[in-house]
């Protein structure tokens, strides 16, 4: 294990990168009330969702839904349209999640998007698989059939349920390709692929709900309702998830400059481009980049920058740069760009920023590939002298990637760093070097006053687990903790 503690001393950089301005300090308590104000959208965001599903159920009850329910037959009808209703628009509320809007991603972080985004899919599911089955019953019991003979019925004699059969399997084909244990037995391409169904399943789904009977008849709330919800859900689908990454990317122009080796398996891409005043300053964020080459252009490589933009021309002409490390055959093609490769762009996305900070003082924890971000995020986000500290851990020193451009940074920005190396603990589950386990150490003894600041974390996700499990030991309240998961 190799402790240091450096001195504010303004050493030269030794990467050839040209020194930046330290990031202007906010007043006491920005931070708090930053994060304050991102909690109250948090709030909206979760008010908007719950009224979205009792809107849907509402607007069927102001419309007289329940004044049908005169039988046995048609209280069946009516459970199976108030459970399409509250399904169909969870179905939505996913959607929405997963668009990528700026509002939503800068309030809870794309991850945590996405994590609800998948914790949606199963009520939705089992409420639409509810529709259906009641809807059958209901229908049946009022016509005297049985369910299997309603269901051919329904298909054969009904206009537009033929695609509601069909959205239904699509559907179910979308939450079990999602499952953990079903997604690990296929490459991430292959569920990408899958999981683009849930838009055709969408739009399956959409035209039985105008066409069969008068529950969204012309004149009605919920008709409205419906048409405002599903065009906005779409729009946002096409603007953000394909229009605003086109744009950037024809914005930008990026092609790839150089790529420069930084240890064995590990390269910097360097990337050229104009207006990349416009990616300034969001250190720790993550761009999802598709490498415009033959047998890569359909692999989004979702990459944090390692470092600020370099600016040498006018109109924001600079470069940028991403460090990426061999983890499997995408990535391994990538050692190998070609100079002048194009590059297509998506974001910057997620909250492993300054805009997750809630206190004055941070505490970067990285390991691996996730130090590079960890970089980038120290160049920019703003603390005192003295107000911040870097944990590298490493199995050698080799593995403490663009260590040489942080202590440079530390250096200049008088921050507390901490390289911890050496092979992993025998002792249990911990994220410390051997040595360390059997000296005594933990988080507080390198930190002591870790409960009073913002904890980055960035790693293999076994191993910033145990970082964040050992924070929370420490008294960090989960607020302060901040950790990227690209396991989506």
């Amino acid at each position: 294990m190799n402790t240091q503690l450096l001195p504010a001393s303004p050493a030269a950089s030794s990467s050839g990168r040209p020194e930046l301005s330290p990031p202007k300090i906010p007043a006491r308590g920005w931070f708090a009330r930053q994060y304050r104000q991102r909690m109250l959208r948090t709030d909206l965001l979760t008010v908007i969702a719950w009224a979205s599903v009792a809107a849907a159920i509402a607007l069927w009850l102001a419309d007289g839904g329940a004044t049908n329910i005169t039988s046995p037959a048609a209280l069946f009808t009516a459970a199976g349209i108030v459970a399409g209703l509250a399904g169909m628009d969870l179905v939505l509320l996913m959607l929405l999640l997963a668009a990528r809007i700026p509002f939503i991603d800068r309030t809870i972080g794309h991850d945590r998007a996405l994590e609800f985004h998948g914790k949606l899919g199963k009520p939705s599911l089992y409420l639409l698989l509810a529709h259906g089955l009641l809807l059958v019953v209901g229908y049946g019991m009022a016509e005297g059939l049985d369910p299997v003979s309603e269901s051919i019925n329904l298909w054969v004699q009904v206009p537009d349920m033929w695609l509601a059969f069909v959205s239904m399997a699509l559907f179910i084909a979308v939450v079990v390709t999602s499952l953990v244990a079903v997604r690990r037995r296929f490459p991430y391409e292959f569920w990408y692929v899958v999981h683009l169904l849930t838009y055709a399943a969408v739009a399956t789904s959409i035209p039985h709900q105008f066409s069969v009977g008068g529950l969204f008849a012309a004149g009605t709330w919920q008709r409205w309702y419906w048409l405002a919800i599903c065009i906005y859900t779409g729009t946002a689908l096409v603007y953000f998830r394909i229009l605003e990454p086109v744009l950037a990317t024809a914005r930008h122009r990026l092609t790839v400059a150089r790529v420069e080796a930084v240890a064995p398996g590990v390269v910097n891409i360097v990337m050229r481009g104009r207006k990349l005043d416009q990616l300034a300053g969001t250190g720790g964020r993550f761009f999802i980049w598709r490498f415009l080459a033959p047998g890569l252009w359909w692999h989004p490589h979702p990459f944090s920058l390692s470092a600020e933009p370099v600016f040498n021309g006018p109109a924001g002409q600079g470069t940028l740069r991403v460090t990426v490390r061999n983890l499997g055959d995408g990535s391994a093609q990538l050692l190998r760009l070609r100079k002048g490769t194009k590059v297509a762009l998506e974001g910057p996305y997620g909250l492993l920023s300054t805009a997750a900070r809630t206190r004055n003082k941070v505490v970067m924890i990285g390991a691996g590939i996730g130090i590079t971000p960890l970089r980038a995020l120290l160049e920019t986000t703003p603390f005192a002298p003295g107000g911040a500290t870097v944990l590298l851990r490493g199995h050698t020193d080799q593995e403490l990637y663009l260590g040489s451009e942080i202590l440079d940074l530390c250096r200049a920005r008088s921050v507390r760093l901490f390289h911890l190396t050496g092979r992993r603990s025998r002792f249990g589950s911990t994220w410390l070097p051997e040595d360390a386990v059997q000296n005594g150490y933990s988080l507080t003894s390198y930190l002591p006053d870790i409960a009073d600041a913002d904890v980055y974390v960035c790693g293999p996700a076994a191993w910033a687990a145990n970082v964040i499990a050992d924070a929370a030991k420490a008294g960090v309240p989960e607020e302060q903790i901040h950790h990227e998961r690209f396991d989506w």
